[in-house]
């Protein structure tokens, strides 16, 4: 049995307050009632103040190990992470954004479209005009 991770996090801020992190093995899914029990930053919170992504198991983990700090966007309800710049020694304020793996795919996706629109104007381009070659 695989069990994603649950972010449960400050609905006024979008900040982070419990990671349950992945399980696999001899796991199982617990109820948000559960959490709330389990852990104490859930515990002193009212419900209705804290919000819950429900991720797959294995779903960002490349970001997840980069990054140096993620929150939820309070307009999209979705993950955004900061990721430290190359060669960074020293913390700074953090720069969130989608997560990479998606920008990695939505780039991907570009470039197929493009490679697609640029064979086609090839194509076009060399296709003779008119119908007795000239």
């Amino acid at each position: 049995m695989q069990v994603g991770r649950k972010i449960y996090w400050d609905k006024a801020t979008g900040n982070v307050l419990v990671d349950t992190g992945e399980r696999s093995g001899s796991v199982r899914e617990t109820t948000q009632e559960e959490d709330f029990a389990a852990y104490q930053a859930l515990a002193e919170r009212v419900p209705d103040t804290v919000g819950c992504l429900q991720l797959e198991y294995g779903q960002y983990t490349r970001d997840f190990a980069e990054c140096n700090s993620y929150r939820v966007n309070l307009d999209t309800l979705e993950l955004e992470f900061s990721y430290p710049g190359p060669g960074e020694t020293e913390p700074t304020e953090p720069v969130y954004r989608k997560p990479l793996s998606v920008e990695v795919d939505e780039l991907k996706a570009a470039d197929i479209e493009n490679k697609q629109a640029i064979a086609e104007l090839t194509m076009m381009i060399a296709a003779p005009v008119g119908g007795d070659g000239r």
